[in-house]
C-alpha cells in the first residue's frame, strides 16, 4: 500500500459516495486508475465495505447500551450464532477481564433491553451500562505510513 492508496482510503472513509472523478482529481490519477486501485484494496481486504451513518434516535432506537458478559470458552460455539442473529447487536467484541464479551446494542426501550439481557443471562453474568451521551462518536481510522514510507534523520 503506497501513499496514494492511503489517501484513497482516507477519502473513502470521509465520503464513500464521492464520485471517482473527484477522487481522481485529489490523487492526481485518472478515474479508471482510481477504480482499479479501489478494486485492488477491496480484493486485499483493506476495504471491507461501504456503510451509511444513520441517526438511531430518528429511527426509534433511543437506548444504546454496552453489556459485559461473563462467558466460558465452552459456550462460545452456542453464543456466537445467537449474538450474530440478534439485529439489535451493533457490535460484539471478545475482551480481556472478568467479562469476556463486550456487546454494544441499540433498542427502542429499556423494556426491550431488559428482555435481551434476560436472554443473555442464559450464557452467564452480565453488567450493563446505558449510554447517556457520546462525546466522541465513531470516527475514521488514521492511516499510518508504513516503515518504508517514512525516513529517519541522522
Amino acid at each position: 500500500m503506497d501513499q496514494i492508496d492511503q489517501k484513497l482510503i482516507s477519502i473513502l472513509q470521509e465520503n464513500a459516495r464521492m464520485p471517482l472523478k473527484a477522487i481522481a482529481q485529489q490523487v492526481f490519477l485518472s478515474a479508471p486508475a482510481v477504480s482499479a486501485r479501489i478494486e485492488k484494496l477491496e480484493a486485499q481486504g483493506m476495504i471491507l465495505g461501504y456503510h451509511a451513518e444513520v441517526n438511531r434516535q430518528k429511527l426509534g432506537y433511543h437506548i444504546v447500551a454496552f453489556i459485559s458478559l461473563e462467558l466460558s470458552a465452552q459456550q462460545k460455539p452456542e453464543f456466537y450464532p445467537f449474538v450474530a442473529a440478534c439485529p439489535n447487536v451493533l457490535e460484539c467484541d471478545c475482551v480481556t477481564g472478568v467479562y469476556s464479551m463486550l456487546i454494544k446494542v441499540a433498542f427502542a426501550s429499556t423494556q426491550e433491553l431488559d428482555q435481551f439481557i434476560g436472554q443473555l443471562q442464559h450464557f452467564g453474568n452480565t453488567s450493563t451500562q446505558i449510554v447517556f451521551s457520546t462525546p466522541v462518536p465513531h470516527r475514521d481510522i488514521v492511516i499510518l505510513p508504513k516503515e518504508e514510507d517514512s525516513y529517519v534523520q541522522d
